[in-house]
């Protein structure tokens, strides 16, 4: 099944009929809210510079509830997936969007590659590096490398005007190791070597930090070679994991 954004509600995507998502959707709620920390929200809140309210959970908490949600279910198909993260994006608080990201990391390997234009759209909506970085590496990611086609929307995001398209298409290979399209990465850090976005700067550095740890005298001739074009902060975290680097 492909599941598409249907472009309606101010890009919304349309969340399919599950009675899968139903029966999370009850459990995730009803676990989740009686352990809830008002104190402790603020303080996360903050912290995210109020991309969202939170309802106070820590991760060890959030994750051993999640477990009973999900316990005792069936493998979801790709619209069950599809309708759990979605309806999970519609909840204020962010531990929800948490633990849809979980969700779909623990599910990807089962995801056709038309499931991209969903996770597209939990990039670019409530969007900040909490979520978009593991959407990235761990959805975006496994999901190009199930089907290299995939690679012409990760050069179509690559010069988006959305700032957190931008990031996850510079991390989308952050796992690849030794499967890394390294003229690629290269191609793709050149190009938005002079964005003016702190984000989109810090993970040019780390995606070339991240290759070093493959193929550190590439990056090193890399970044000696286009240093000018290449912001500070980009070079210092380039350089993190090569030697004789200075």
């Amino acid at each position: 099944m492909r599941v598409t954004a249907d472009g309606t509600e101010g890009g919304a995507s349309r969340v399919p009929d599950s009675p899968f998502a139903d029966t999370v959707l009850e459990r995730l709620t009803a676990a989740y809210r009686p352990a809830a920390d008002p104190e402790r929200a603020v303080a996360m809140r903050a912290y995210m510079k109020d991309v969202a309210p939170f309802l106070g959970l820590t991760a060890p908490v959030r994750r051993a509830l999640s477990r009973t949600v999900t316990a005792g279910l069936p493998r979801p198909g790709e619209a069950d997936c599809a309708a759990v993260v979605l309806r999970c994006w519609q909840l204020p608080e962010r531990e929800y969007q948490y633990f849809a990201v979980d969700h779909l990391r623990r599910h990807v390997r089962h995801l056709s590659s038309g499931f991209l234009p969903v996770v597209r759209h939990l990039l670019t909506t409530v969007a900040w590096w909490d979520t978009v970085d593991l959407l990235a590496a761990h959805v975006v990611g496994p999901l190009v490398a199930a089907d290299p086609a995939l690679t012409a929307d990760m050069d179509d995001w690559i010069g988006d005007a959305d700032r957190w398209l931008v990031r996850a298409a510079l991390l989308h290979q952050l796992r690849y190791g030794e499967r890394t399209d390294g003229a690629r990465l290269f191609d793709y850090c050149l190009r938005r070597s002079g964005h003016p976005d702190f984000f989109v700067r810090k993970a040019i550095g780390w995606s070339l930090r991240e290759y070093a740890r493959t193929d550190p005298d590439a990056v090193r001739a890399f970044v000696a070679r286009e240093r000018g074009r290449l912001a500070p902060l980009s070079v210092r975290e380039a350089l993190k994991n090569t030697r004789g680097s200075g």
